[in-house]
């Protein structure tokens, strides 16, 4: 074979189908079935490039921090720091860029989940591969492997491509692919086209692993070309966007960043040109005006909030890897859940039981009829799992299901050991998910009895039509009729109405001789009856249900499993009632987007039934088309496209693969729905309380900007109330734990009763503008300034006259200052009280019910203090104490400021109510 061969090697995969004859399939390869020569696999090697799942590059720290300080509200404080220097403020230009690093430095904490997600993909490939190279048996690493290669395939070994089996047969674990526990039997031969890529019968996939059997495989697609590098492909180019908060954060950002070249631009020519201020007094008013309209604890204290709804989420049993997705879950629309697990307990157990002479609840069966003794017999031979105690101390192994199935067995009083089963055994034919059987061969039971026996169990309509009979009440067997056959199909409809599983259980004699192939063995079946298991609801979540109707938030059930029981189970929740539309799997492959979406938007409640992880995918596209914010549940490695695409991907922490978690945003430690209802009502708590301390720092722009804009108006006739260094003291000082302590506060009384907020709605509302900087900010600004002016007249300062170092009113502007700077604290104290609640009293919540925010305010005030009556830091700040009859008026601010919104609450009360 030439280099030429292999010139085109992504069109020379695209034209191999896996699925076609294996001779044409060896052809298209260029392969041969012993294996290819050293040089043509590595030639190979050069065209397709190694068998390895390849990342893309994503944004480095650095760029990340560089993108951080030309924020738009780092450029503002750049701006800041830079008149600073020039006007010879060096200590204020330092600490303006200390804050601006600080900021830049919190922001950078974030996780690049995608290549995160590639990683725990990667950790499936095997390290090394045993395949066939100049007719020899060698081991080499599973990154050299090539198409076209033979590998050799024993228990234990991990699948280092995607092949086709060319002899023997395997049990093969797909659940890194599926999610499904339940290993599945993969043997050479021709396989049909009609079937899925997974579910094809001679065809095994990079990172799954083989549990028993041995084969040998052609492999046709390595690497990024495999079904795990196509979800890895996937999982790459589906981009996690920013949350709503980290948009309208943004927003707010390039708003505060105009309200702030507005204000300069408007005010400084008044400044220079009208009030005839100096350069250097220009300078301080831009320097004061950038300073005070730039709120440098906002970002440190969402992030810090934030931070605090993660620590407070884990211990609900709900990880959240980025800080942003706390919020996403407060505005979201539409849960896209599954069944098993999520919304029940994932416990399987036997509910009912009916054998042909009667039906009876699990709780009411006896072993002494013949009929039950002959069921149970069947189950434990018709089994792979063991219970807890064999071997002593072991826990329970297997599948659910089975351990539900040797547990009434047990019961009934027929020998469960595995050791008991493996003495009896002749053959094993695995569960085959297209014929839905499993059988068993095996010894008569007893051992003294010389008779092979078929032992067969799987959907009740796979087995009735193997049965040409029925077991009788005695033991002995007549024909089934039509009428047996329809009693039985009206039961197992009956059985899936309550949500219940059905299996059906049944057995043969064989002929003496060699044990026959599987397709003639399992035909002229006697049924001998149907165990109906059930997987309960948790008891929890109808109550979550209810919480998520009442906040409007929409549940979609996107399942695996039949539609009947999923069906019962939603109704069981509270899901799903009479109106509820069901799509299928199949239903849905045939949709155009455009149809899914009207299926969507014209039904509010839709159940997708035998649905597949790529139908998640789709699902997420289509509701996220339509504006809603999507929380999607998964635990496969196939439902990482999803839970990516999705705004929140939730992943099962206990039955999740590796991949699912790491794709995802949100884990649950308890797999349990009500835990999303949970983290839901902390993320709309969150993003009130972000709201809040935002109010909460807003108030305090305008007593701060007022003093600039005095200063200016009156040409510098007016000293300048507050200098830079204060505010940086209020901003960051006594502003900060308050701030951070409302992101603490409790929930208003009917968070979980409103609908979700608009994805488009602004973190920031008019409303809230007008609260802050109107109703709270101007409140405050008259009283910081009255303050200001009564100390400055009480210590007989008058219009214009000279306040500078070394002036005898100098120490006297000092107090005045101090007041301005004392008067804003105060009022900070009444602001707080205030923004506890939007529309609720205070004494609805208690006066003491936050007590972070009690310890903050109490640090507020000691720290203010501080720097006022402690010589050194006075010195650095400019500060002197007032007497104290003027302090004694900062009493009344807390008061007089939370009284005025308290009167905004009741009137906004009074017209709602």
């Amino acid at each position: 074979m030439s280099a030429n061969d292999l010139a085109q090697p992504e069109s020379l995969v695209a034209q191999v189908d896996p699925r076609e004859p294996v001779d044409r399939l060896v052809r298209d390869l260029r392969a041969r079935r012993d294996g290819l020569d050293e040089r043509d696999a590595a030639r190979r090697l050069e065209v397709y490039g190694t068998n390895e799942l390849l990342r893309r590059a994503g944004r480095s720290w650095p760029s990340e921090l560089i993108g951080q300080f030309i924020h738009p509200l780092a450029l503002l404080l750049w701006v800041a720091a830079g008149l600073s220097w020039l006007t010879g403020a060096v200590v204020l230009a330092v600490t303006v860029i200390a804050v601006i690093v600080l900021n830049a430095l919190f922001a950078v904490a974030q996780e690049r989940q995608a290549e995160r997600a590639v990683e725990a993909l990667a950790a499936y490939l095997p390290p090394h591969a045993t395949v066939l190279r100049d007719g020899q048996r060698r081991q080499v690493a599973a990154a050299r492997v090539v198409p076209g290669d033979v590998a050799l395939l024993a228990e234990g070994d991990r699948v280092p491509a995607d092949a086709r089996l060319l002899a023997g047969s395997v049990d093969i674990d797909l659940s890194t692919l599926t999610g499904e526990s339940d290993p599945v039997f993969r043997t050479a031969g021709p396989t049909g086209h009609d079937s899925p890529l997974l579910q094809a019968a001679d065809l095994v996939f990079t990172g799954t692993t083989v549990v028993g059997g041995e084969a040998t495989a052609l492999v046709f697609a390595t690497g990024m070309h495999t079904e795990l590098g196509r979800i890895a492909a996937l999982s790459q180019r589906v981009r996690t966007e920013r949350s709503p908060l980290e948009r309208q954060v943004r927003k707010l950002t390039w708003l505060i960043a105009l309200i702030a070249i507005g204000a300069g631009a408007v005010f400084l020519p008044i400044g220079m040109l009208a009030a005839g201020l100096s350069a250097a007094a220009a300078a301080t008013f831009a320097i004061g005006l950038l300073v005070a309209n730039v709120p440098e604890g906002l970002l440190p204290t969402i992030t810090l909030a934030l931070a605090v709804g993660v620590r407070e989420l884990a211990r609900s049993g709900a990880l959240v890897k980025r800080l942003s997705a706390v919020e996403t879950l407060g505005s979201t629309t539409v849960i896209c859940t599954d069944k098993t697990g999520t919304l029940t307990e994932n416990r399987m157990r036997v509910e009912r039981v009916w054998t042909p002479d009667d039906e009876t609840a699990v709780d009411a069966l006896t072993s002494t009829r013949p009929a039950l003794s002959d069921l149970a017999q069947t189950l434990v031979a018709c089994v792979n799992a063991e219970l807890a105690g064999a071997p002593a101390g072991s826990a329970d192994r297997g599948d659910p299901t089975e351990i539900a199935l040797l547990r009434l067995a047990d019961a009934l009083g027929a020998d469960s050991s595995p050791t008991h089963r493996a003495e009896h055994r002749v053959a094993l034919y695995h569960f085959d998910a297209t014929l839905k059987l499993m059988s068993t061969v095996d010894r008569a039971l007893p051992s003294a009895d010389s008779r092979i026996w078929l032992h067969t169990k799987g959907s009740p309509e796979a087995v009735l039509a193997r049965c040409t009979s029925i077991a009788e009440p005695d033991g002995s067997t007549r024909a089934l009729t039509g009428d047996d056959r329809d009693h039985v199909t009206a039961l197992v409809d009956g059985y899936a109405d309550r949500a219940l599983r059905v299996l059906a259980v049944a057995r043969r004699e064989l002929p003496p001789g060699p044990v026959p192939e599987r397709a003639a063995a399992e035909q002229y079946l006697t049924l001998l009856g149907l165990v109906a298991l059930t997987d309960p609801p948790r008891r929890e979540v109808p109550e979550a249900v209810t919480q998520c109707r009442r906040a409007g938030i929409r549940i979609i059930v996107i399942t695996g499993d039949h539609q009947r029981t999923a069906l019962a189970i939603a109704r069981r929740v509270g899901i799903c009632d009479a109106e509820t539309v069901v799509v299928t799997g199949p239903e849905l492959s045939h949709m155009r987007d455009v149809e899914l979406e009207r299926v969507l938007a014209d039904h509010p409640d839709v159940l997708f039934a035998r649905s597949s992880p790529e139908d998640k995918l789709r699902i997420a596209e289509a509701l996220r088309a339509a504006d809603h914010i999507v929380a999607m549940t998964g635990d496969g490695v196939n439902d990482a496209p999803a839970l990516r695409r999705a705004d929140i991907g939730v992943a099962m922490g206990r039955s999740g693969t590796d991949v699912a978690r790491e794709a995802a945003t949100m884990v649950l430690t308890d797999d349990n729905f009500a835990t999303i209802v949970t983290a839901v009502r902390a993320g709309r708590r969150v993003y009130d309380n972000v709201r809040k301390f935002i109010v909460y720092i807003f108030v305090h722009l305008t007593p701060e900007v007022a003093p600039f804009l005095l200063f200016a108006l009156s040409g510098g006739a007016i000293p300048l109330p507050l200098t830079v260094l204060q505010i940086l003291a209020i901003d960051l000082g006594t502003e900060t734990l308050p701030a951070v302590a409302l992101g603490r506060e409790s929930a208003e009384p009917g968070l979980m009763d409103k609908p979700p907020r608009p994805p488009g709605e602004n973190v920031v509302r008019p409303g809230m503008l007008a609260r802050g900087y109107g109703l709270l900010g101007g409140a405050s600004a008259v009283l910081v300034l009255a303050g200001f002016f009564l100390t400055l007249y009480s210590g007989g300062w008058r219009l214009g006259a000279d306040t500078s170092a070394g002036s005898p009113l100098h120490h006297v502007y000092l107090q005045a200052t101090t007041m301005t700077f004392l008067g804003i604290v105060a009022c900070q104290l009444g602001t707080g009280l205030a923004a506890r609640t939007e529309t609720a009293t205070l004494r609805d919540i208690g006066l003491f019910s936050n007590p972070l925010l009690v310890w903050g305010m109490v640090f507020e005030i000691a720290f203010s203090l501080a720097l006022v009556y402690i010589a050194p830091l006075a010195a650095v700040f400019s500060l002197a104490a007032p007497p104290p009859g003027q302090l004694a008026i900062l009493l009344a601010y807390p008061p007089l400021v939370w009284g005025v919104d308290e009167l905004r609450k009741a009137h906004h009360r009074a017209k709602y109510r």
